[in-house]
C-alpha cells in the first residue's frame, strides 16, 4: 500500500486525506494542532510539522511514496521544491505565484513526477484544453468561467471563501493575462464585469483574474484565452473600493505609532466574516468552452460543471471539486497511468490518452459531474 503523506490538513488538505485513505496509507502533516485533532477524529494518521521550513517539510514527507501539497499558495513554491529535494514526487494544489517551471531542472534531475495546479480551475480546464489539443487539429479559442460561492447570501459581501482567503484576495490583486489575437494582453484583477445567466443559479457576474497561468506558455498556438472568476453581483464594487484605497496594500504603514500593513489589518477584519463554518453550504460553478477546427470544418464544445455542498459527508463543494481532483489524479499515477517526469501542468496530463476520462469517472464516482455539449 502506497504511503502518501498530505501537507496541510484545511477544508481542502482535510477532504483529500479522508478521500484516499480506504486506498492508501495517509498520513496528514500540519502546524495547527486542531486541524490534527481533526483529522485524527477521522482515524487518519498526523504529524506535527511547521510547513514554512523547509527541512520540516523534507521531515514530514521522508517516509512517503507520494506527497499531495495543499498548503496556502504563498508557500506553495518553497514547500515543492522541498518535498522534490527530499527525491518524492508531488501533486499539488497550492496555486503558487511563481512560475512552476523553475522546479523542472529539479524534478528532473531527481526522476520524479510533479504535477502542480492540479485542481478545479487551475487544475480540470486544463486537463481538459490537453484532451482536446491531441484530438482536434487546431484549438483557436479557450475561455473558462468559474467560482465558488455560499448558498446563502449574507450582507455585506456575499461570500465565503472555500479555500485560503489570502489566496481569494491574490485573485483581487494579480494583475490577469489574457491572449487575444496571439498577444498576451494584462488587465487589472476584476476589470471586465459582465452578467451572466447560469440555470439553476440565476444572475452571476464575471470578472478578469490570472487564472490561464501555465497555458499561456504551454499552449502559445492558441490565439484566444481568457478565464473570469464568477461572483454574486455587487461583489467587485466592494473589492475594487478596498483596492483601491489600498487596504490590499502589503507595504507597512505607522498608525498611532505601531507599524503594520494594510492587508494585515484588511485580512484580521474580512476573514472571520468569510470564513465558512461548519455546516455552511456552497457550490461550485464552471462552464469550459472550446472553439477550433476539425477535419477541416469548425468546432465548438462546451463543459458545464455545477456542484453543490454535500450534506451527508458535510463537505463543501469546493473542497469536493478542488480535492477530488487532485485525488484523482493520485489514483491515476498510483496505476501508472501517467509516468512523465519534471513539472507537469495538467494540460500535460489531459494530452496522455485516456487520462480525461480516468478522472472524470472517477470525480463522477464521487458525485462531481460534467456534462457536455
Amino acid at each position: 500500500m502506497l504511503h502518501v503523506v498530505v501537507l496541510g490538513a484545511g477544508r481542502v488538505g482535510g477532504a483529500m486525506a479522508k478521500d484516499l485513505a480506504p486506498e492508501f496509507k495517509v498520513t496528514v502533516a500540519d502546524r495547527s494542532e486542531a486541524a490534527l485533532a481533526r483529522m485524527g477524529k477521522a482515524g487518519l494518521a498526523t504529524r506535527c510539522a511547521e510547513l514554512a521550513l523547509p527541512e520540516a517539510v523534507k521531515a514530514a514527507v521522508a517516509d512517503a511514496d507520494l506527497v499531495v501539497g495543499a498548503v496556502p499558495g504563498f508557500m506553495g513554491f518553497a514547500t515543492a521544491k522541498a518535498v522534490l529535494e527530499a527525491g518524492k514526487p508531488l501533486v499539488d494544489i497550492s496555486f503558487f505565484d511563481e512560475d512552476c517551471f523553475e522546479l523542472d531542472v529539479l524534478a528532473k534531475r531527481q526522476q520524479l513526477t510533479a504535477i502542480v495546479d492540479c485542481g478545479i480551475a487551475p487544475g480540470c480546464h486544463n486537463i481538459i484544453v490537453g484532451d482536446v489539443s491531441r484530438q482536434w487539429d487546431r484549438i483557436t479559442s479557450f475561455e473558462c468561467l468559474v467560482g465558488g460561492l455560499p448558498v446563502v447570501r449574507t450582507w455585506p459581501y456575499e461570500y465565503k471563501a472555500g479555500f485560503s482567503p489570502i489566496d481569494v484576495i491574490e485573485e483581487y490583486t494579480r494583475p490577469a493575462r489574457y491572449v487575444k489575437g496571439g498577444q498576451v494582453i494584462t488587465f487589472p484583477a476584476l476589470s471586465e464585469p459582465e452578467l451572466l445567466d447560469f440555470p439553476g443559479l440565476g444572475t452571476l457576474e464575471s470578472f478578469n483574474t490570472d487564472g490561464l497561468r501555465s497555458l499561456i506558455k504551454t499552449f502559445p498556438q492558441i490565439p484566444n484565452m481568457k478565464e473570469k472568476t464568477l461572483r454574486y453581483p455587487g461583489h467587485i464594487e466592494k473589492m475594487r473600493m478596498l483596492r483601491e484605497s489600498g487596504f490590499f496594500a502589503k507595504e507597512k504603514i505607522q498608525v498611532a505609532g505601531t507599524e503594520i500593513s494594510p492587508l494585515e489589518l484588511t485580512t484580521a477584519l474580512l476573514f472571520p466574516m468569510w470564513f465558512m463554518q461548519e455546516g455552511d453550504e456552497d457550490f461550485t460553478v464552471m462552464r469550459v468552452t472550446l472553439e477550433g477546427e476539425l477535419q477541416g470544418r469548425r468546432v465548438r464544445k462546451e463543459w458545464n460543471l455545477i456542484d453543490r455542498y454535500d450534506r451527508a459527508t458535510r463537505t463543501t463543494s469546493m473542497a469536493r471539486t478542488t480535492g477530488y481532483t487532485c485525488t484523482a489524479v493520485v489514483r491515476l499515477l498510483a496505476k501508472g497511468g501517467y509516468t512523465r517526469k519534471g513539472i507537469s501542468p495538467p494540460e500535460f496530463v489531459g494530452q496522455e490518452p485516456g487520462a480525461w476520462d480516468f478522472i472524470r469517472e472517477d470525480l463522477a464516482k464521487r458525485g462531481v459531474i460534467f456534462t457536455e455539449g
